[in-house]
């Protein structure tokens, strides 16, 4: 009798790219975005949670300013400065031991800096801290690409993914807030114990392994090039509104990154094994993607810096007050962003991109019309349609990027992303910090006279707001007056570098518009020259269908 195949019942059913995979990592895939998600919200919230606690170390460590500054820089530093080097790691020596590996490390690091007895001890453990952050990051993205293989789901899952990158940022001073209320100074570290745990623990068994088939070999001068140049670059971006853009240590920092940078350029170029290839950026998807990420990241990092004093300073509300005051914010992003990747299936990803992008523009404007009386629901209004627009913006953004690659090389992919993500934030901290502060430290000059201050209460009340409010405590009479003065000089400051940053988001708006094909179909793949094949660790792929005879 002539013999029968039978079908495979996978491939009857599957989505495109399902056939590929394991039936049984494809069944569980939203289980495995859950555990990604989760590892995500440590790395995530760790990063604003310290920031409520300043106050505690400055009193229990005694930490000088220049050392909180260090406390939380010493982790940006070590976490984007590896981000391209445990990208490309992760994709050749498997992405799932990446994540895992990044789970411990953070982990023992968080115990460390928990049982820290000096300020010095914990900018130490807060820079390890950074390597198990830089394994976690791109490891989450990557992985996701690698288990979501239909484009239409792909864009769901990336969507949730960031909805919940945009929720760590907003719980973490809630939860900062909270256990600083009851707890040392040093819960703010040790709750990432029980976190990552439970992550790790799900992890084992919820995420496949997977990584680059074609293994090629490890570029360790492109490593410590691109380790160098980013550290570097980010050490004069952090420095320079402290210490002068012009300060010789600044300047060095900046050749530094460079020459480095040029250096790293130049030799993936040449080398036969490269730890990221160039070509990728010719890929109009991929550029235009990163770009819109770094600017509308320059404009939410420099945007929270200023909410966060205004909040706080301005309307006098605790660290746990002014938390649980951006609910709504976060809330907003939250429901947005999966929203978004609908948007896009209907749409396509430049509309939505765009009007993301000028519901930005539009509610950066509109906070900088704020005064210093503002009602908390107007002013929260307005950060609702900034929220709306970075939900519509960096899901759709995010998938242009990794969708623009091979599965192959997820990991690489997504550690540029993360990079953008860190070097815009810190870019948007620094450059509109330090035109908020030029502005303030005019307006304190301009009242000088006014109040009769001397030289060094001049300089005390222009270093920041808290310390022109601390100083009005010893002007008598004058010192709700002048305290009034200060707010109002700092709100006008504030209004200023919101909307440099909303010109800054209308230059992404011009490259998303110039260059950001509406439909994945349009960029032009055939112009990276990389393999795509499957990357799901073969012990977990889908065996082939039965021969059945008669």
């Amino acid at each position: 009798m002539k013999e029968v195949r039978a079908a495979s019942p996978a491939p009857s059913i599957a989505q495109p790219g399902e056939a590929d995979i394991d039936p049984r990592v494809y069944e569980r895939r939203w289980i495995t975005l859950g555990v990604l998600c989760m590892s995500l919200l440590i790395i995530v919230m760790d990063n604003t949670i310290l920031n409520v606690a300043i106050p505690s170390l400055i009193t229990e460590l005694g930490a000088t300013n220049s050392q909180v500054q260090w406390i939380i820089d010493s982790y940006v530093l070590v976490f984007a400065g590896l981000l391209l080097t445990t990208g490309s790691l992760s994709d050749r020596f498997g992405r799932k031991g990446a994540l895992q590996l990044g789970i411990v490390l953070f982990a023992l690091g968080s115990a460390a800096a928990a049982m820290s007895t000096s300020a010095n001890e914990l900018i130490f453990t807060r820079a390890f801290m950074g390597i198990g952050g830089a394994l976690i990051m791109p490891a989450t993205l990557s992985i996701l690409i690698n288990v979501f293989r239909d484009p239409v789901e792909r864009g769901r899952a990336i969507a949730i993914w960031a909805g919940f990158s945009g929720l760590g940022v907003a719980i973490g001073p809630i939860v900062g807030g909270f256990l600083l209320e009851h707890f040392s100074w040093s819960s703010v570290f040790w709750v990432n114990l029980p976190i990552g745990a439970a992550a790790l623990l799900l992890g084992a068994f919820l995420v496949p392994t997977s990584r680059d088939p074609s293994h090629g070999r490890v570029d360790p001068l492109g490593a410590v090039l691109s380790f160098v140049g980013l550290a570097s670059l980010l050490f004069g971006i952090i420095e320079g509104p402290s210490e002068g853009w012009t300060d010789p240590l600044v300047v060095g920092a900046f050749l530094v990154a460079i020459v480095t940078l040029s250096a790293f350029l130049a030799w993936e170029l040449h080398t036969t094994h490269p730890m990221l290839d160039l070509t990728v950026f010719k890929n109009p998807r991929f550029s235009a993607g990163s770009g819109t990420i770094t600017i509308v990241f320059f404009a939410m990092f420099g945007s929270m810096l200023l909410m966060t004093q205004y909040w706080q300073l301005v309307h006098g509300y605790s660290p746990l007050e002014a938390g649980v005051r951006l609910l709504p914010y976060a809330a907003t992003m939250m429901v947005v962003a999966p929203m978004s990747a609908r948007f896009v299936e209907r749409l396509g990803t430049k509309p939505v991109v765009l009007t993301g992008l000028g519901f930005v523009i539009t509610g950066l404007l509109l906070l900088s019309t704020i005064a210093s009386d503002s009602p908390y629901p107007v002013v929260i209004g307005f950060f609702m349609v900034m929220a709306a627009g970075m939900g519509m913006t960096m899901a759709p953004a995010t998938e242009a990027v990794m969708g623009s690659l091979p599965r192959a090389k997820a990991g690489v992919g997504s550690a540029i992303n993360d990079t953008t993500r860190q070097v815009g934030g810190a870019l948007g901290v620094a450059v509109i910090g330090t035109i908020v502060t030029s502005v303030y430290s005019a307006r304190i000059v301009d009242l000088a006279g006014v109040f009769g201050l001397t030289p060094p209460q001049v300089a005390q009340a222009e270093s920041s707001l808290g310390a022109a409010q601390g100083l009005a405590v010893s002007l008598g009479d004058q010192a709700d007056a002048f305290a009034a003065a200060a707010g109002d000089g700092f709100v006008d400051a504030m209004s200023i570098g919101l909307r440099v940053g909303a010109l800054a988001v209308a230059g992404a708006f011009m490259i998303a518009w110039r260059f950001l094909p509406s439909h994945a179909h349009q960029a032009e793949f055939d112009v990276i020259d990389l393999p795509d094949e499957p990357s799901i660790d073969p012990t977990l792929d889908a065996q082939p269908a039965p021969v059945v005879g008669d």
